[in-house]
């Protein structure tokens, strides 16, 4: 998958995300489905997926041993600033847990989620070649 093609699909994807928690907002205003500030979770969740991503394609081009250290790299990467995002949060907002942990587990699995399934995308058509070849 090129970086252009996967650009394209994560900003649908993003939107898609976007819209349903939108959605869920308008509709049940008064249930508080969604915690404080989720617009700035979900951008910098969308951001650090976007960026690890990038960097885990980078590592692919580049082949041999790299690119799996760059895969894990930037999953890892990716996990340690989500992690400093929570401690940050929770320390700044107090939250119901339950909304709480619903609102970004299910975020960023789903980032992840679409991250990983790009990078085996990749790695499907890096191994294609790779068979292909004498």
């Amino acid at each position: 998958m090129s970086l252009n093609r996967f650009l394209i699909l994560f900003t649908i994807f993003t939107l898609i995300l976007g819209l349903v928690a939108y959605s869920l907002q308008i509709t049940m205003p008064k249930a508080q489905l969604l915690i404080p500030k989720f617009w700035v979770i979900f951008g910098a969740v969308a951001m650090l997926t976007l960026l690890a991503y990038i960097f885990s394609w980078i590592g692919i081009k580049k082949g041999g041993e790299f690119s799996v250290l760059a895969i894990m790299g930037g999953i890892l990467i990716k996990l340690i600033f989500c992690m400093i995002l929570v401690l940050v949060y929770l320390q700044k907002f107090k939250v119901n847990d339950l909304v709480f942990v619903g609102n970004f587990i299910s975020l960023y699995f789903l980032f992840t989620a679409f991250e990983v399934y790009a990078l085996l995308c990749n790695l499907r058509h890096q191994n294609k070649h790779l068979k292909n070849t004498p």
